[in-house]
């Protein structure tokens, strides 16, 4: 194996745990603006 299969293994891992740690803030942004909306409604 040359050393590209593991460069392209490091971009992939990532480009992963950077949509992961995207989707993950993206949630808790939503729950954070309902909890927000809830309590302004009381």
């Amino acid at each position: 194996m040359n050393q590209w299969f593991f460069v392209i293994a490091a971009y992939g891992v990532a480009v992963l745990g950077t949509g992961a740690i995207l989707i993950e803030s993206f949630l808790s942004m939503r729950r954070a603006e309902n909890a927000a909306d809830k309590v302004r409604r009381r």
